[in-house]
């Protein structure tokens, strides 16, 4: 079973329209809110991509240089439900995913995707030649998704961590922040690899919590944001 079927298929299975991840950027004034289930659709169009366009295999590297984001949300969920190994070099990665504002970070891949991190996900403009404009990319991919064959636990999934690893790192954790079913978990942590995404995203969903993410956080903005989101648990400064 894959790192996305074992966190994600409980969300899903529990509640599928409760939110799952609430972004704000303090710096733009955005807040995006997605579901568990809209979370799950852009999870498959990205893993759908994967494998009709990439011929992505359990096992390959792939490049995750994002930011915490709700786009990378939907990067990482997609890379990890058919099989990708997350690796933090580029160099020979199947794929590398990218800010766009950074095309050239993922040299060294056979494919480059450039994610915009636009709050609306809007179309990029003015990429390099060949560069892939990633979101524009995945619209046209199915809304589900199942792997060509399971997963097995002991395929690499993130750095030396497999898939039966990094499971299990994502749950203890949640227990060891104290992560409970349906807190609201207020974050801002940078999902660094590999501590910083384990602790501010996979233990979440391990935890089924959802996650209000904020990005460029202003500290006026966190104390009202703390009543308003009905916040449980909090990580980072």
């Amino acid at each position: 079973m894959s790192v996305t079927q074992a966190l994600l298929g409980p969300l899903l299975a529990s509640g599928a329209p409760k939110p799952l991840i609430t972004h704000y950027d303090d710096a733009t004034g955005a807040r995006i809110e997605l579901s568990r289930a809209t979370t799950a659709n852009w999870a498959a169009k990205t893993a759908n991509w994967l494998v009709d366009e990439i011929d992505l295999e359990p096992g390959a590297p792939v490049l995750v240089a994002l930011p915490a984001h709700w786009q990378t949300v939907g990067v990482l969920l997609g890379a990890w439900w058919c099989g990708a190994h997350l690796t933090d070099d580029p160099q020979g990665a199947e794929v590398a995913f990218v800010p766009a504002a950074e095309p050239e970070s993922g040299k060294g891949a056979h494919t480059v995707a450039a994610v915009g991190l636009d709050a609306l996900g809007a179309p990029l403009r003015g990429l390099p030649d060949g560069v892939i404009d990633y979101v524009s990319d995945i619209r046209v991919h199915g809304d589900d998704f199942s792997p060509l064959s399971p997963i097995d636990g002991s395929e690499p999934a993130l750095l030396e961590l497999s898939v039966d690893d990094l499971i299990a790192r994502a749950r203890q954790r949640a227990e060891e922040l104290r992560i409970g079913r349906d807190d609201r978990v207020l974050s801002t942590l940078e999902w660094q690899l590999p501590d910083g995404v384990v602790d501010g995203f996979l233990a979440v969903l391990a935890a089924q919590a959802s996650l209000v993410h904020c990005t460029n956080p202003d500290p006026q903005k966190l104390d009202r944001r703390r009543s308003d989101e009905r916040i449980t648990v909090e990580l980072g400064s």
